[in-house]
């Protein structure tokens, strides 16, 4: 397949391999950097400051290690579960990630398709460079979830949750782990994106607010709000009509508050390690908030790449995992077949890994299969 590839002001053929020859997400990674744009692909691959969480939310999953059993029978391994009220046939859910017209022409609405074919529950991103009503009208025979960050005008923020319900969301993710960004040395001279002409026709007409400070010293984005707080959580949840998921909990404590404050589940998240850097890595944290809520719902991000690292979150007791990163580049590279195909490798290593590890189904996915809670497996 050929692309024309933009390197500053020029353009290039790129011949990308196949889908047959992109056998696992990782392989997926270096064809996206070959086509994109260097201010875009500092975006996708960027992390905040010296990018050392960055660096654990991929290593810490490789760290932990599996105790398999053996000679049970796995003729037939079943991934289906119900999150929030929705049958799904995998755990694999694409997580929200901002600007798809910035790594495809058909932004948005390819991954959607892409979604649709690899039956992943798709969240959109309220930074999306596709309209709602498009999103709407694309997802109309598949669940989708709407992440929202509610902006300091809350009128504005009551009027687009009540759009994206209207619309056919099944759930608000709301964003709290970002009252501003992190120090994106990376991109930080790209205004997130915008200098490279992608807008939020989503959050169209919402008002900026731009610090009077020379851009070094800025400390807020004009568009979130850094006044959020747990009141706010409870408006909307109260008022949202379907159910609300916090995205962004990396603290026992923020879980329980949630989950009295009237939260589905809860997303460990630390936003791809693109805030705050130093904080652990999701795969350290995930134990803890599961510990912290046991009646709700535990979604994971953060690092993801392999079947096996799935298994290892289920095993912990999250409920489904996201993925950001690796559908990026299976749009960038094949657009939906892309983003279908990276969805449908990550289920199927973790179908492996199941057989492997001697269980047929998710509810038998639990932490004596981990190495460091089972000890010799006795």
């Amino acid at each position: 397949m050929t692309f024309w590839a933009a390197r500053g002001s020029s353009l290039r053929p790129m011949t990308t391999p196949s889908l047959d020859e992109l056998v696992s997400l990782r392989l997926f990674e270096p064809e996206a950097r070959k086509l994109l744009p260097d201010v875009v692909w500092a975006y996708v691959a960027g992390g905040a400051a010296d990018e050392i969480t960055l660096a654990h939310n991929d290593q810490a999953w490789s760290q932990i290690q599996l105790s398999a059993r053996v000679l049970r029978d796995v003729s037939e391994i079943d991934t289906r579960l119900e999150l929030l009220g929705t049958r799904l046939p995998h755990p694999v859910m694409l997580a929200p990630t901002a600007r798809h017209r910035a790594y495809h022409p058909d932004g948005e609405l390819a991954t959607i398709a892409g979604a649709r074919q690899a039956q992943a529950l798709y969240v959109q991103s309220s930074l999306g460079t596709t309209p709602l009503d498009q999103v709407a009208q694309a997802a109309t025979d598949q669940p989708w979830w709407f992440q929202l960050y509610i902006q300091r005008d809350r009128g504005f923020t009551a009027e687009l949750v009540a759009a994206a319900v209207e619309a056919g969301a099944r759930a608000l993710v709301l964003t709290v782990d970002t009252p501003t960004l992190g120090a994106r040395d990376r991109d930080q001279r790209d205004s997130l994106g915008l200098k490279a002409g992608q807008g939020y026709p989503i959050l169209e007409g919402v008002e900026l607010h731009v610090e009077d400070l020379p851009a070094h010293r800025r400390i807020y984005n004009p568009l979130l709000a850094p006044d959020i707080t747990w009141d706010d959580f409870a408006w909307l949840v109260e008022t949202a009509g379907v159910p609300v998921v916090p995205k962004g909990i990396q603290r026992a404590d923020d879980a329980r508050t949630a989950a009295a404050a009237g939260a589905a589940a809860i997303a460990v998240s630390n936003h791809g390690a693109r805030n705050l850097d130093t904080v652990p890595a999701t795969a350290r944290l995930l134990p803890h908030i599961v510990e912290a809520v046991p009646d709700l719902p535990v979604i994971v991000d953060g690092g993801i790449r392999r079947g096996t690292d799935v298994a290892k979150a289920l095993s912990m007791g999250a409920s489904a995992i996201m993925i950001g990163r690796p559908y990026i580049w299976g749009l960038s590279t094949h657009g939906a077949a892309g983003v279908q195909r990276v969805v449908e490798i990550l289920h199927t290593e973790l179908r492996m890994a199941m057989a492997l590890l001697g269980v047929r189904n998710l509810a038998e996915l639990t932490r004596d299969l981990l190495w460091d809670y089972a000890g010799s497996g006795s």
